[in-house]
């Protein structure tokens, strides 16, 4: 559910206004993000939903070599397939706190809002990394637009305000950088060495 839709309803950021007057929303442009490139190999990474954006964020944090678990009652085909073929852990079930629990990162994908909620702040009480999915006020870290090649990994960032257009920057990038560039990464890395 994204953010405009918790206009007039109890304020559930960081802010904590009362009733939500959409402030953090209009300041995230103002918000610097540190950028990084985190470390996921060995890393308990949970995601709590089961549909199609819990399974886009299953498949980034697996290409990063997560330790990825997956907590949601129902799950589509290929999140099924995936922990039948045990690449992920799949929790059949409503989210617990305690799923937090010895993890690094948490995605929230749910399209219940009580929920997206509850991680929220579960996870801040642990003071670990939130994302809950197209609600930026309720995430300490956002996810850029990423292009992938190799071991060339370039980052589009729009401080939330509009991941269709990070997307479509992203796209034409790609076109530009690609396939050359992470062939060139790895002979740099090997001279470099």
């Amino acid at each position: 559910m994204p953010a405009q839709a918790f206009a007039g309803k109890e304020c559930v950021c960081q802010l904590r206004r009362g009733i939500c007057d959409q402030s953090c929303v209009r300041g995230m442009l103002d918000t610097p993000f540190y950028i990084a490139c985190l470390r996921l190999s060995g890393r308990r990474c949970v995601v709590v939903g089961g549909g199609d954006v819990g399974l886009e964020k299953v498949e980034g944090l697996l290409a990063c070599g997560g330790d990825v678990t997956l907590v949601s009652p129902d799950a589509t085909e290929p999140l099924r397939d995936l922990a039948a073929e045990g690449s992920i852990v799949w929790e059949q079930r409503e989210y617990r706190t305690e799923d937090l629990e010895r993890t690094f990162i948490v995605i929230a994908a749910t399209g219940n809002t009580d929920v997206n909620i509850r991680v929220f702040e579960d996870a801040e009480r642990r003071a670990m990394l939130v994302n809950v999915v197209d609600v930026p006020p309720l995430c300490n870290f956002i996810l850029p637009a990423i292009i992938r090649s190799g071991p060339l990994a370039i980052a589009i960032s729009t401080a939330g305000a509009s991941p269709a257009l990070a997307k479509r920057i992203r796209d034409e990038i790609a076109e530009e950088y690609g396939e050359p560039y992470a062939r060139l990464a790895i002979l740099l890395n090997e001279v470099r060495a």
